[in-house]
């Protein structure tokens, strides 16, 4: 389908964005896509705008909110302080002209019923009074001594009700923080596929609830509670739960945006190579469950400062790898209750299976475990054998949970500000507990650039490495096994490298497959187009960790500086 064609009704009521030259194919596409952009650059002017009351308003406001759609439609973005001001200013125009319904609608009302006419026959002579005449104490006694009713009497302008135009209001702005929050959203899920999507933008529109959204988006987009029968309500109270989880000790780093940033990381890297054909939807309901329980209910705090600190967590598991099987069993507990038994529908094979998974993915994030996983996989890797499933995951949620490194900058170093926060927290707890500092948790002699230098250098970027070999002996796997690359969940005419995608996300619509009256749904473009099967997986990270430490390594050379000085300053 053409860019024109899947516009068509939104251009047919915009002459000003309309192209009469229309040449068909590409040239059509260009002209409407280059009209948008165009259209889009006015939102920013809000000059000379009619009245809210005036009727040229309607038009004005009828060809903005054409123009949103018709970015959104094209994945052209919008600034939000643009998109905030143009639908107020909708909102506004809606508001004037319902009033002036009200008003036209109360000139034609039929006559007054004769109960109130008496009344106000027999009320006649007060509701003459003035109202700067009496105060308001003495008017109120008046009315309700002499009349049937306090509404006899006039008021100042000021005193008059205005119940029915604050309602209004009210609605018309809950009306519009609604569809701005839906606009919102369904622009930043527009990039949940790409490496460079940014959490923190969701976290702030969707009011601190980015994991719910980005989790139920992501099950959503493969239609996953329909195809493994998981009740909708069970799914979002354990959603909701696992975002009370992770706020529980209000972490600066292990909290419910860091949870949400690695599920839209481990989706990312395992969407972008094409592993997606490789699992099957049980296989991937596990991988982003695992993702999102990974560090479910976590303190705040290491495994060696539990084992130090003889916590109860670190006796239950007997000092190996605490947090993470804290976490797994939190979650899985969380499940045997009914409310949130995201399982009730799976067979004792399939649940087997599904936990098995999880349980090896999350350990996989215990970090004590790097060297003797990365070891692991090098050695699998040498074999000629493909890799086994549960480890290819683990490794993969294992990168995606020290990823942020490998990010844009803004991203990066946001979260190192967090994690180095939660690093020196701890070191105020231990210097309380009469215990070590742990590396890393002095706030006054720790190096933040060297330590990220290092990190980068001799973790992340080796464990990225390896990672991305794997995805490419696994896609060279399915290459050879399976030229078209199909998904166990589409039909082998389909051509879509996704594993059964559903045609709209949650954001995008909350219809039930029953409302399309057995209609086969149309999917948009981007997935009914064939595209190239790569032999090798891009690896979009390389350049920012190479960036990222190159920036770094001149802030080290800051810190040097800074420190030099303060030695000399602090002599004698």
């Amino acid at each position: 389908m053409l860019l024109s064609e899947n516009l068509s009704p939104i251009f047919s009521s915009k002459s000003k964005s309309s192209n009469n030259n229309d040449n068909g194919g590409l040239s059509a596409s260009a002209n409407a896509h280059e009209a948008i952009e165009r259209d889009v650059t006015t939102l920013s002017n809000m000059n000379n705008l009619p009245a809210p009351t005036a009727l040229e308003a309607l038009q004005t406001s009828n060809d903005r909110l054409r123009t949103i759609i018709a970015a959104l439609h094209c994945n052209i973005l919008i600034r939000k302080a643009d998109l905030v001001r143009n639908l107020e200013y909708v909102a506004h125009v809606l508001e004037a002209v319902q009033q002036d319904e009200t008003r036209k609608k109360q000139r034609h009302s039929p006559k007054v019923p004769i109960r109130r006419r008496l009344m106000e026959e027999d009320d006649g002579v007060l509701s003459e009074i003035e109202p700067d005449t009496v105060p308001n104490e003495v008017r109120d006694w008046l009315t309700m001594t002499f009349t049937r009713s306090m509404s006899t009497l006039k008021r100042r302008p000021s005193d008059k009700p205005k119940f029915r135009s604050v309602a209004q209001a009210i609605r018309a702005g809950i009306m519009v923080d609604r569809y701005l929050r839906r606009l919102s959203i369904d622009i930043k899920f527009k990039t949940i596929n790409e490496w460079t999507f940014d959490v923190f933008s969701v976290n702030e529109f969707t009011n601190g609830q980015s994991l719910r959204y980005v989790g139920f988006e992501l099950m959503q987009r493969y239609n996953l509670p329909n195809k493994l029968h998981i009740s909708m309500t069970a799914l979002q109270s354990f959603l909701e739960q696992m975002e009370n989880g992770y706020s529980k000790y209000k972490n600066p780093y292990h909290n419910l945006i860091h949870a949400a940033d690695v599920l839209q990381t481990t989706y990312q890297i395992v969407y972008n190579s094409g592993l997606m054909n490789w699992l099957t939807d049980h296989d991937l309901f596990a991988m982003l469950i695992a993702a999102i329980v990974h560090d479910f209910e976590h303190t705040g705090t290491s495994n060696n400062f539990h084992i130090q600190s003889r916590s109860d967590v670190a006796l239950i598991y007997n000092d190996r790898a605490v947090l993470e099987n804290h976490h797994v069993s939190a979650a899985f507990r969380l499940m045997r209750m009914d409310e949130y038994n995201i399982v009730s529908e799976f067979t004792s094979e399939e649940y087997k299976n599904f936990r098995h998974l999880v349980i090896e993915m999350v350990l996989a994030t215990d970090m004590s475990c790097h060297f003797t996983q990365l070891k692991t996989m090098k050695s699998l890797l040498s074999l000629p054998e493909n890799v086994e499933k549960a480890k290819a995951l683990a490794l993969v949620l294992h990168c995606a949970d020290i990823s942020h490194p490998g990010k844009p900058w803004s991203i990066h170093h946001t979260w190192t500000q967090s994690l180095m926060e939660e690093f020196f927290k701890q070191g105020e707890k231990e210097k309380d507990l009469g215990l070590p500092c742990s590396p890393l948790c002095d706030r006054e002699n720790t190096l933040i650039a060297e330590s990220q230098i290092g990190f980068i250098q001799y973790i992340v970027e080796p464990s990225f490495v390896v990672m991305g070999d794997m995805l490419d002996k696994v896609l060279k796997s399915l290459v050879a096994s399976d030229s078209e690359l199909l998904s166990p969940s589409i039909p082998s005419r389909s051509l879509i490298s996704s594993p059964a995608p559903s045609g709209e996300s949650s954001v995008e619509s909350n219809t039930h497959p029953e409302e399309h009256n057995g209609h086969e749904k149309k999917l948009p473009l981007s997935m009914t187009t064939p595209i190239p099967r790569p032999t090798t997986v891009r690896r979009p990270w390389a350049e920012y960790l190479k960036s990222n430490r190159d920036r770094w390594v001149k802030e080290a050379e800051e810190e040097r500086r800074r420190k030099e000085l303060k030695v000399i300053e602090e002599e004698p």
